[in-house]
Order: structure tokens, then C-alpha cells, then sequence
């Protein structure tokens, strides 16, 4: 029982974007390398998952952002079945929070002022690559990336129109606390019309 009783739960909220505000600032500046790192975790239109790391770079009540090429296998995957799960977890403070929705495209001037933040290299990459596809040697990106630059040179890298960012407009998301002993707290919020159900569930 100790373990229970020393470790605090979760506290219970209307809403839980207070909370992942909390505990993401708080991995902020605790958890090394980037805190902003989660799985996204998509489907093909039969259902056969895929996952991988992108970066969140935008979270509230519309929704979690992140940008990538739309013509890469997870921009595939979004195309024929608009629904994914993301999951964030931090060694550091012992957390995770799993969120599962249905995604849909930012507006283009969102993706636009988020593009043009990027490092220039980053920009010039995401003319150069054709993401998810083979790639016959290691040069030839290279090559590609040179050739960008030179087509840019001196001028502002506009975005390309197959580069764009997706919002997951959360469902389902959960708060997962590590607690001693695997007695894990566990806090689940399910969307219903304009209102968030919580529930505590066992570890």
C-alpha cells in the first residue's frame, strides 16, 4: 500500500489540456534531447499500423500538430484512413499521454509561417526528398539538395505543395504516471459532443 499512498494521483480536471500543458512544460525542462518527440502510430484503409517519431509543434483544444510530406507512407496512410494515435512519453518524470483522434490538414498559412520558421537546410530538404520512397544511393540526395540550393540562391525557400501539417483533434487521450511496484496511475479522457468524460483506471 505504500507505494499507493506515497505517490499522489493525478489530479482529476474539466478538461485536459491544463494538464498536458502542466506536465509538457514540465518534461520541458527535465526530459534531455526533445521533449516534443511522440509516436505516431497510422493505418492503411484495411488496417495494417505503422509507427514512427515525429515532432509535436502545436497543442490545445483544436488539436496536436505536426508537419511532414504528404506523399510519404504515414501521408499514404492519412489519406485513406484519417485517424491516428500519438503517444509522448518522458523518462524523466516518469510519464506518458496517449491520444487517439481523427486528423485532418491545417490551413495553408499556418503550414506557410511554420515552413518559413524552419532552418533554411530544412527547407531546402524538403524539396529534395521524395520521403518514403527508394533511394538508390546516398549521392544522389546529395546532389539533389545541391541542386535545390542553386535554384535558391539569394531568394526566401518557398514550401513545397506536397509539405504540409496535420492536426489530430483528440477523442481519446490518457495520462499515464509511473507509480512503484507497476500500480501505475492512469487518468482517461473520452470526448462526448463539447464535454470531456475522466475516468481513473487500473494500472
Amino acid at each position: 500500500m505504500s507505494a499507493i499512498t506515497n505517490s499522489p494521483p493525478i489530479p482529476l480536471q474539466q478538461s485536459p489540456f491544463s494538464l498536458f500543458d502542466q506536465w509538457f512544460k514540465e518534461a520541458s525542462t527535465t526530459e534531455p534531447g526533445l521533449p516534443e518527440a511522440m509516436s505516431l502510430a497510422t493505418a492503411t484503409a484495411d488496417g495494417r499500423p505503422s509507427v514512427r517519431m515525429v515532432l509535436l509543434k502545436d497543442a490545445g483544444p483544436d488539436g496536436f500538430v505536426f508537419y511532414t510530406n504528404t506523399q510519404s507512407r504515414k501521408g499514404d496512410e492519412l489519406a485513406a484512413n484519417p485517424f491516428a494515435a500519438l503517444c509522448l512519453y518522458w523518462k524523466s518524470v516518469g510519464r506518458q499521454i496517449r491520444i487517439e483522434g481523427r486528423v485532418s490538414h491545417v490551413t495553408e498559412t499556418e503550414a506557410d509561417a511554420y515552413f518559413a520558421s524552419r532552418p533554411r537546410v530544412s527547407q531546402l530538404g524538403a524539396w529534395a526528398s521524395d520521403q518514403s520512397r527508394v533511394l538508390s544511393s546516398r549521392d544522389v540526395l546529395v546532389e539533389r539538395l545541391r541542386e535545390i540550393e542553386g535554384k535558391y540562391q539569394g531568394t526566401d525557400v518557398a514550401r513545397p505543395p506536397h509539405w504540409k501539417g496535420y492536426r489530430v483533434a483528440p477523442d481519446v487521450i490518457e495520462f499515464w504516471q509511473d507509480v512503484a511496484n507497476r500500480l501505475h496511475d492512469r487518468l482517461v479522457y473520452r470526448r462526448n459532443g463539447d464535454q470531456w468524460q475522466v475516468e481513473r483506471l487500473y494500472p
